[in-house]
């Protein structure tokens, strides 16, 4: 179900996409309401799931991880349990940042960071392949981000 957003609450979205530590106060500046009235848009647009949670966006080079990889994965079988099984593994590896189930010749992607090649080595021969569910895995290494997430295009308020 679409949820009932009115211009306020894009405009609210749009600015807590930008910097989610703001305060009530500042985000009343931004978008012309009182603080109080945006204490309670927030916390009703968090109830309803529509703002899941806050984060810090880590720089990952400066943590150590050099190497931005994007991994293809085809499973060996095609069916509920060997996606159920591969969903699992890669829900318990810290070093996959994202995972895409796909349409098409691959049949997921996993955005992965890793410190090296021999981690990513590692990762890729003692981790993916061994498990059951994999047949096939190609790797790319990242040269360059051209554009990061940002948060969502909302409609316009």
């Amino acid at each position: 179900m679409i949820a009932k957003l009115d211009h306020y609450d894009l405009k609210l979205l749009s600015e807590l996409q930008k910097d989610g530590r703001l305060s009530n106060y500042d985000l009343a500046e931004r978008i012309a309401l009182s603080p109080s009235q945006c204490s309670r848009r927030r916390s009703r647009l968090e109830a309803e799931g529509i703002i899941e949670g806050y984060k810090a966006i880590v720089n990952r080079t400066k943590v150590g991880l050099d190497l931005l990889v994007v991994v293809s994965v085809t499973l060996s079988a095609q069916n509920q349990d060997g996606a159920r099984r591969f969903g699992t593994l890669i829900n318990d590896l810290p070093e996959v940042i994202e995972a895409f189930a796909l349409t098409g010749d691959m049949d997921y992607y996993l955005k992965v960071a890793v410190a090296s090649l021999s981690d990513l080595s590692r990762f890729i021969n003692d981790v993916l392949l061994p498990h059951e569910s994999v047949q096939k895995v190609r790797t790319s290494i990242v040269l360059d981000v051209l554009k990061r997430d940002h948060g969502l295009m909302l409609p316009r308020p």
